[in-house]
């Protein structure tokens, strides 16, 4: 198995597919030995466990669901062929059986989350957090659109995943790994080699000349189905969001100079600040303090007189504060009329008599129209557009619902649709060139990939509280290409192709004279590359070697010589002189980083087995053709 997916994670859409398979928010586990049995179900069921249904929809939703994602992780259009080639059907599958078996052992147990435990978790998830950091429900329904669920749908979904992972967790609660794991773990991730090396290009490969007719027919028909053309779809699209119609020029100067006023104080003012010196006298202590105003006032410093009560600079000295931030008021309002370095006649404080001088007078500061307009202009604009969107919104809504097409409902609305003439699923052009500002996108494509030719579609809201309109004008079904259309392409596949062959060979030949006894340094030489060595790579990577040519050099003994790819154009070769292995060290940082993921695989290969377990007992049967059916397969095929 792991074989399998070393070799699948070698091509774009296998580590795509790897990648997808270990990233399911829920557990997932592969379900082995289900009859393909099917009796006694409906043509709208394809699989049951237990006494629970999966409904054809319910698998061609979470099957197309995942395709898409694939498709835009690789940013290529990826057929059902490919898709069902590579098993993502049956991984989609086992994975709602897993669900399906879990949820009834749930039931069985008598397992349940209040609604409440719901709503806080959801609150709580990363995934609905806004720019605070909190929890922000317009994030939160943009994520339940983009995945096709209402809120009651997602509700039943999180509190089913928060049932499983409370199910399997209780499994493996305080387990500990064995030290013997953690042991061999550490061995094979420290083991370092060192290797001497060089590197050859497409040079070494020679002159590749041009295909025969008879080469590429046999190439065409061997690589027909890698060069299938996608299926594209024709539509019309009318995106109306406060960013295309905001217009800051259009602000008029009145509105711009009342909005500048409404709001000067609260943002463009830096209000007054003063450093103040403080006494404070205790009641009935008038006369001392009438005193010591009269010692200020014949010359001497504030800071002298407050040292003849004992006060030091720290003690007397307020900092630089605003007018509201002093808790008196009348010491607020007696200090801020005062003229720098000036001092108050005693005032009647809320604690007692009190002295203060405005030791330093910081003047407020006012922004003034000039410097903030700009800011103003886009702010006021990007208002207006805010209330011109809703107002257009409804002038094409009511156009639709009196059976206009959105041409027209546009028109009517002094706007012009934007047509696509054709997209594939991943938003490229027939050219493989992407399809430039597509307002949202994802769901836009989404969307126009699930509807037909003149339905109906519901409106996609932007984040920004906008809208995008679309109908779909024209479906193109995938298909087979022919050679001379793409005969270009076609015969620099060919070349490629046979470039890399001729490489490899190359190397290989290099490799023997290596095996044979002659001097990797030599061989080197002889190739018109000079080797080199490096003598601390490990399994993790080094940032001279790609991934591959790592993972080839930890595949053979010591004393071995090889050749692996480095590039698309490049190949190294390499001769293996010794391996060293580190003790074992708890405290590790390299037993630290992986520790998490190695508690993973542990715990899930314990719920797998309790999972296979439940299986046995409860029964799981697949009705094969409804999943073939479901996923677009065709009879034969």
């Amino acid at each position: 198995m792991l074989d399998g997916m070393r070799n699948a994670s070698k091509t774009w859409l296998g580590k795509a597919v790897l990648t997808l398979m270990f990233s399911f928010l829920i557990l997932s586990f592969a379900v082995w030995g289900i009859g393909d049995i099917f009796r006694g179900f409906n043509a709208g069921k394809v699989a049951r466990a237990g006494n629970t249904d999966i409904s054809a929809e319910e698998f061609r939703q979470e099957y197309q669901s995942q395709l898409q994602r694939l498709q835009q992780m690789t940013r290529q259009a990826i057929t059902n062929e490919q898709a069902r080639a590579f098993g993502l059907d049956q991984q989609v599958l086992n994975r709602l059986l897993s669900e399906a078996i879990l949820d009834q052992r749930a039931r069985d147990l008598g397992l349940a989350m209040s609604d409440e435990n719901v709503r806080n978790a959801a609150f709580k998830d990363p995934e609905f957090a806004g720019p605070t950091g909190s929890y922000d429900r317009t994030v939160f329904l943009d994520k339940l659109r983009n995945a096709g669920l209402d809120e009651k749908r997602f509700a039943a979904r999180l509190r089913s995943s928060y049932l499983r992972q409370e199910l399997t967790g209780s499994l493996v609660a305080g387990l500990k790994l064995p030290q013997t794991m953690l042991e061999s773990v550490f061995r094979y991730a420290n083991e370092t080699r060192s290797v001497d090396y060089f590197t050859i290009d497409t040079a070494a490969a020679g002159e590749i000349p041009n295909p025969t007719p008879d080469e590429l027919n046999k190439y065409f028909a061997a690589q027909e189905t890698s060069f299938r053309a996608p299926e594209y779809r024709k539509f019309v699209t009318l995106a109306v969001t406060p960013a295309t119609l905001a217009d800051p020029a259009k602000v008029a100067q009145a509105d711009l100079a009342a909005a500048y006023e409404r709001v000067k104080a609260q943002r463009f003012t830096t209000p007054e600040t003063r450093q103040i010196y403080q006494i404070v006298f205790k009641f009935g202590e008038e006369k001392e303090a009438a005193e010591a105003l009269a010692k200020i006032r014949a010359g001497e410093k504030f800071a002298d007189v407050a040292a003849t009560r004992t006060l030091k600079i720290s003690d007397i000295d307020l900092g630089a504060l605003t007018a509201d931030k002093l808790t008196d008021p009348a010491v607020s309002k007696a200090v801020f009329a005062l003229k720098e370095g000036e001092t108050t006649d005693v005032i009647a404080g809320r604690f007692g008599p009190v002295l203060a001088q405005a030791v330093k007078v910081e003047p407020a500061l006012v922004k003034s129209l000039d410097e903030v307009g700009a800011v103003l202009r886009g702010e006021i604009a990007d208002q207006q557009a805010h209330e011109a969107v809703q107002k257009i919104q409804a002038q094409i809504e009511d156009q639709r619902t009196s059976g206009k097409v959105l041409e027209e409902a546009a028109k009517a609305a002094g706007l012009t649709v934007r047509t696509i003439e054709a997209a594939d699923a991943t938003g490229r052009d027939k050219a493989g060139a992407e399809i430039k500002d597509l307002a949202e996108r994802e769901a836009l494509l989404k969307a126009v990939f699930a509807s037909d030719i003149g339905v109906d579609n519901d409106t996609i809201t932007t984040k920004d509280r906008g809208y995008v309109w679309f109908e779909v004008a024209g479906v193109e079904p995938a298909r087979n290409r022919s050679l001379d259309e793409i005969r270009p392409q076609i015969e620099g596949a060919w070349k490629s192709d046979q470039t890399a062959t001729k490489l490899r060979e190359k190397a290989e030949a290099l490799v023997k004279e290596i095996d044979g006894g002659k001097n990797i340094e030599d061989v080197a030489k002889e190739a018109g590359v000079i080797a080199e060595h490096i003598g601390d790579v490990k399994r993790a990577g080094h940032q001279k070697l790609a991934t591959g040519v790592v993972e080839r050099m930890f595949s053979l003994p010591v004393g071995k010589s090889a050749t692996a790819l480095s590039s698309a154009n490049t190949r190294v070769v390499f001769k293996i002189l010794d391996s060293v292995t580190p003790p074992y060290e708890s405290d590790n940082e390299t037993v630290k980083s992986i520790l998490p993921q190695i508690e993973r695989a542990f715990t899930d290969d314990i719920a797998s087995q309790y999972l296979a377990a439940i299986q046995k007992e409860v029964g799981v049967s697949i009705n094969t053709a409804a999943v073939r059916s479901a996923t677009g397969a065709s009879d034969g095929n």
